[in-house]
């Protein structure tokens, strides 16, 4: 745990919210963080449920991920699994980005929270790689 406490706090913090989110997506009617981007996208249907839970396992695995390797869990494939998490989890940011800008302001700071937000958990899933130390 060579990463200090903030760090520590960091990454606790960026895995509660993953698996907070992918437990609510997998809930379907609970809402979260990936209901309510899909729908701003269009989503509807077979598609948005569909896609709920593939981004719902997504961040479910990578909050995990995260949580292992805090504790310094050295598993072959975690460290790739973090890699393209973190990848997935860029696209996601883009998503977030266009569909603010297509979609008007709406509520400015609302918006610059969830931004905030998914750039702290981008964050802490690169410190997690280590193709980043």
């Amino acid at each position: 745990m060579s990463r200090g406490i903030c760090g520590f706090l960091w990454q606790i913090a960026a895995a509660l919210y993953l698996i907070a989110n992918g437990v609510l997506g997998l809930q379907r009617g609970a809402g979260g963080v990936f209901s309510d981007i899909l729908r701003r996208m269009g989503f509807s249907g077979d598609m948005l449920n569909v896609s709920l839970i593939v981004l719902s396992v997504i961040a479910l695995v990578a909050g995990i991920v995260v949580l292992l390797d805090l504790f310094s869990v050295e598993l072959p494939f975690l460290n790739m699994v973090v890699f393209i998490v973190a990848i997935v989890w860029v696209v996601y940011i883009v998503i977030t980005l266009f569909s603010w800008i297509t979609g008007g302001l709406g509520n400015f700071f609302q918006e610059l929270v969830a931004l905030a937000i998914n750039v702290m958990v981008l964050a802490s899933l690169l410190t997690a790689s280590k193709r980043f130390d």
